[in-house]
């Protein structure tokens, strides 16, 4: 069954028809620009919100496609298995229960009905329409060199200038260095944020560091500043396994809450095709991150923010 997750974007919280063989996944850290774009080439991102009229039809262009909605904003992040092969060794689902908890209700024993609430320290400021404290799970088991992923794509983020992204990871420790709790590495959970130019940056949970790391009970709100014009897709990866490649911990899965947080400016005054024109938030990453080149073998490494590859 297909999930998705849908967000109050108010409130600024935190892919080929085959796919191509690859030796290994990662290079040093790196993901393998193969890899990357047989991802973006096997999944396609999720449709836009169809435009309806006032008697709630989908409105039709004059070839008879659905036209999409002008005023839909980021408010979906949508799981999904990348796996040719098919392997069954990856999941990417939303799940209850499972999220960092804000003013979430708890019962001491033996009461049957709550008593208190309970916040972790890394996430004072939540979602208020969650009302299942829903987390995001990533699981890769196995070798990191397997062809396979989990995924979650951040929908309706055509056209933005991206400034932040950021998530909440379910992890112990003073920050996410950590090897307690959560997998977080240098090349996974990443956010894969490609632009219009076909450029892709990657930003990962620990290559850099995040600029902002809030430490709680049990959980890291991690926050990147960047700088990412014009953005065609944003994926969230998780493809290190229970290897040394999955290192330090190994563990080879990752829980984590509001995983879109996304700061973004208003696109141009001229919208993408079924593109908006509203600004919308959400969580990034930050300086330092690495940018591949669709034309070359190896990925090249960015500057503190944005470089181009020639």
């Amino acid at each position: 069954m297909k999930q998705s997750r849908r967000f109050a974007i108010a409130i600024p919280i935190a892919v080929v028809s085959v796919a191509l063989s690859v030796t290994a996944q990662t290079m040093g850290g790196l993901p393998s620009l193969a890899f990357v774009l047989a991802i973006l080439d096997a999944v396609p991102p999720p449709p836009d919100d169809p435009l309806l009229d006032s008697s709630g039809n989908p409105v039709y262009d004059p070839t008879g496609k659905p036209m999409s909605d002008p005023n839909e904003t980021f408010h979906v992040v949508k799981p999904i298995k990348f796996d040719p092969a098919d392997t069954r060794l990856v999941q990417a689902t939303w799940l209850s229960g499972t999220g960092c908890p804000t003013q979430a209700p708890v019962a001491t024993f033996p009461a049957s009905s709550p008593t208190d609430t309970f916040t972790d320290p890394a996430c004072a400021m939540g979602d208020a329409k969650d009302q299942h404290n829903q987390g995001l799970l990533l699981v890769k088991t196995g070798p990191t060199t397997n062809n396979a992923a989990a995924l979650a794509e951040l929908k309706k983020v055509r056209g933005m200038t991206v400034t932040e992204l950021g998530y909440d990871i379910r992890k112990a420790g003073a920050n996410s260095a950590s090897p307690l709790g959560s997998h977080c590495g240098a090349g996974a959970p990443r956010f894969n944020v490609q632009m219009a130019d076909g450029n892709v940056a990657f930003v990962g949970c620990n290559s850099p560091p995040a600029d902002v790391q809030v430490p709680g009970t049990g959980w890291i709100r991690l926050r990147w500043n960047v700088a990412f014009p014009n953005v065609r897709r944003i994926l969230i990866v998780f493809d290190e396994g229970q290897d040394p490649s999955g290192g330090p911990d190994q563990f080879g899965a990752a829980f984590r809450l509001n995983p879109g947080k996304v700061v973004a400016e208003a696109p141009s005054t001229t919208a993408p095709p079924g593109g908006s024109r509203r600004g919308a938030r959400a969580t990034g990453a930050g300086t330092g991150w690495e940018q591949a080149c669709p034309r070359r073998a190896e990925p090249c490494r960015g500057g503190a923010r944005f470089a181009r590859c020639s």
